[in-house]
């Protein structure tokens, strides 16, 4: 607890691809310290790479909350997280650990930080925000998105196609994987047999459109950072 009584809680913002989760595990390793999840990808089960979940080795025996565990098609609104998180967060300070809140959903955040007033001040906050130039972002998005097609998006995403998926919910709302629909119809219906060059082009397409999308949810990520920025208290 600090000098005022209140237990501490870290909140670790930024956009995608600025090294929040990194961030946050080292911070747990170094004051002992459990993290919870805030983003609302990663709360569904499954598409692991797409989803750039950490991995075991990454989470270097660090707990990890609301990681998986919502069905893929299920729907998982703020409200939900901002239950989830508050149950997650006092079970960590229970057994005497410190919960870091991390995650680049930051619709999620401020529903537990302004949308449930009692959390602010039941915990003394602290925010660190992970920046950096824009330019470097995107170069940084480039080389993940690059990281992710060799670790097996595309067979990852292709275990997760339906024909009448609907990209407006659950861990199908990701990116990487509505990008990837125009690719495996073709393939599915035989158009990509036995011609490399298209198969070749449709991909590069697909993963082109990944990137750009990322970025643009960059973009949106600094804006509604901004705008918790100015939340008052």
């Amino acid at each position: 607890a600090s000098g005022n009584g209140k237990a501490k809680v870290v909140i670790v913002m930024g956009a995608t691809a600025t090294g929040k989760s990194k961030l946050a595990i080292d911070l747990a390793l170094r004051f002992g310290g459990e993290v919870v999840n805030s983003d609302k990808i990663q709360v569904h089960d499954g598409l692991d790479v797409v989803t750039n979940k950490a991995t075991a080795r990454e989470r270097a025996g660090v707990p990890h909350h609301l990681i998986g565990g919502v069905h893929p098609d299920a729907d998982y609104t703020a409200a939900d997280f901002r239950r989830d998180a508050t149950r997650a967060v006092e079970s960590v300070l229970a057994r005497g650990r410190l919960p870091i809140i991390a995650g680049g959903s930051n619709s999620y955040l401020e529903a537990l930080l302004d949308g449930e007033p009692g959390f602010r001040r039941r915990y003394e906050c602290c925010f660190l925000w992970v920046d950096s130039d824009t330019a470097v972002l995107e170069r940084y998005v480039g080389d993940r998105v690059d990281c992710m097609v060799e670790q097996g998006l595309v067979g990852e995403v292709r275990g997760f196609y339906r024909t009448d998926a609907d990209y407006s919910r659950g861990i199908r709302r990701a990116i990487g994987v509505p990008e990837m629909d125009t690719y495996f119809r073709m393939e599915a219906a035989g158009a990509l047999d036995g011609d490399d060059g298209r198969r070749a082009g449709l991909l590069e397409a697909a993963v082109d459109e990944i990137r750009a999308n990322t970025c643009r949810l960059v973009c949106s990520q600094l804006r509604k950072i901004h705008r918790l920025r100015c939340l008052p208290g």
